[in-house]
């Protein structure tokens, strides 16, 4: 299939309403379209763009159960091994999920910080399933099942939240809320029980 030139989208901010609302699905008829193939390639472009590693339409603005996610092999190199293995983090082909449904893994919740490119410049600790299972189409229209543990569970997870209009700040503790640049000078590479520490000892 030809597609006219790649564009990159704006990505819409925290307080748009079409964030806040549900998204609707998609039918095989419209995935399979010209209009939606198109909008899924700009969509990695803007992801790659942004950069970062999952986009859903309602960041773009549009009402759409269709995300789509990766998790490259570059955004990895800032990481040390220790963190990669604490968070289960690997690299993640490109893929797309259209209509998903979500079931969490039975376990105790993990946390790690966590942003959002429609919260732009802000981080905040998110309790997330460790392991998840989806159910949904991918860019053909084509049934797939994705079991996924860790890093990706946690895109998984971020990414369809969108689609039911709720945000990561949703989730947060509200506690832990820091820029990136602070995150970067106070925090990274630090333990979860680490950050607690630290914040508790500012009461």
């Amino acid at each position: 299939m030809c597609y006219i030139a790649i564009v990159i989208l704006p990505i819409v901010q925290a307080g748009d309403p079409v964030l806040r609302a549900p998204a609707r699905p998609l039918s095989l008829e419209e995935i399979q379209s010209t209009a939606i193939q198109q909008l899924i390639a700009d969509m990695r472009e803007t992801m790659r763009a942004a950069p970062g590693v999952g986009l859903a339409a309602p960041q773009v603005g549009l009402g759409l159960q269709l995300a789509v996610i990766e998790d490259a092999p570059e955004y990895h190199a800032n990481a040390t091994p220790a963190e990669l293995a604490e968070r289960e983090r690997q690299v993640v082909p490109f893929h797309v999920i259209i209509n998903p449904v979500l079931t969490l893994e039975a376990g105790e919740p993990v946390e790690f910080f966590e942003g959002c490119l429609s919260v732009d410049g802000w981080m905040a600790l998110v309790a997330r399933a460790v392991a998840v299972r989806v159910e949904a189409l991918d860019e053909n229209g084509r049934d797939v099942r994705i079991t996924a543990r860790g890093w990706h569970a946690r895109i998984l997870q971020h990414e369809i939240d969108h689609l039911h209009g709720t945000l990561c700040v949703d989730r947060m503790d509200p506690r832990t809320l820091s820029s990136h640049a602070n995150y970067s000078k106070l925090w990274r590479g630090r333990s979860v029980t680490e950050v607690r520490a630290g914040l508790h000892a500012l009461k």
